[in-house]
């Protein structure tokens, strides 16, 4: 009796197990499905010293198939005015990636191999600023589930399929009741722990989840930068037209 009570606990904990693809997708789905989105953004650099450099950026967003379009557009402070970033996000080949540089009022395409680099000075690389897509990374095994801040979470162990990523592989921690992503750690090439990231402040529309805080902390040169999303809007009709690149200097 005793027996057949506990293989009928292990079978079912065994059909409730997730494999890490499948709650990777199911954190996917749980972010998809908003259309397109506009929002104002801030960004905050913080140094080791604990000195703030706050810059303020337009945001607009498209979502697709398999292939979201990104324009960011900085409106202040006066030294980075009219900064504008473009982003194609692919899933079988590298994104393709530019920034527009007003002081020199041209157009900088971003070569996959410098997708490492860190964009505008910040704890966030260019790599970092493309959505999050399931088929850019391999998974292996079934997530196991850990303590985060009080809450219970998977742990889900992936590796960039590109081979311009500066990461060798991401630990996540996604929320076991929203599919939502708690906190990313960032390996480096030399499989140290090089970043975290934090997210926080999530907001629900609908039926789908948008991201409200991203807070980035390099741990190798105790360096942190904070993204704050506010007034966003989704479903605003946007189209592919919108993000052409012609766009970058107007």
């Amino acid at each position: 009796m005793i027996k057949s009570f506990l293989g009928f606990i292990f079978l079912c904990n065994a059909l409730l197990a997730l494999s890490s693809y499948d709650v990777a997708k199911k954190s996917e789905d749980a972010m998809s499905g908003f259309k397109d989105s506009i929002a104002e953004m801030q960004m905050t650099l913080i140094n080791a010293n604990g000195q703030k450099k706050v810059r303020t950026m337009k945001m607009k967003v498209l979502e697709g198939e398999d292939e979201d379009k990104s324009l960011m557009e900085f409106l202040t402070p006066a030294d980075v005015k009219g900064t504008k970033f473009l982003n194609y996000e692919h899933v079988t080949k590298d994104d393709d990636q530019w920034l527009y540089l007003p002081a020199l009022k041209r157009v900088k395409r971003i070569a996959s191999r410098n997708k490492s680099g860190a964009f505008m000075g910040s704890e966030f690389s260019y790599e970092d600023l493309s959505a999050f897509n399931v088929k850019k990374y391999t998974y292996s095994g079934e997530a196991t589930t850990t303590q985060l801040d009080g809450k219970e979470v998977y742990v889900v162990d992936s590796k960039p399929v590109s081979k311009y990523s500066g990461y060798t592989r991401l630990r996540t921690y996604i929320d076991v009741k929203t599919f939502l992503a708690q906190k990313i750690e960032y390996f480096d090439r030399k499989q140290e722990l090089l970043k975290t990231a934090t997210f926080d402040k999530y907001t629900k529309f609908v039926n789908v989840y948008r991201i409200g805080k991203i807070t980035m902390k390099n741990v190798q040169n105790d360096k942190t930068t904070i993204l704050v999303w506010s007034d966003e809007k989704i479903r605003n009709g946007l189209k592919k037209k919108d993000f052409h690149k012609r766009y970058l200097k107007r």
